[in-house]
């Protein structure tokens, strides 16, 4: 996807240091798209603002546990 390449990505400070980690970018639609910190030219994956809603409130309830 063209526009991922306008995006400013970033990963999470607890990863310092660590290269085995995934990169997320806000879009500009409200999705986010979440990509291989070690192939960024690599493909990523896209999630509308539902899905990552749904997705880290998962998270947050422990629901990946």
């Amino acid at each position: 996807m063209d526009g991922l390449a306008r995006v400013q990505w970033r990963k999470s400070i607890r990863s310092s240091g660590n290269a085995a980690c995934v990169e997320v970018a806000d879009l500009p639609d409200g999705g986010r798209g979440v990509r291989d910190s070690k192939n960024k030219t690599g493909p990523a994956l896209v999630f509308t603002a539902t899905e990552w809603a749904a997705f880290t409130a998962g998270v947050r309830s422990g629901e990946f546990d």
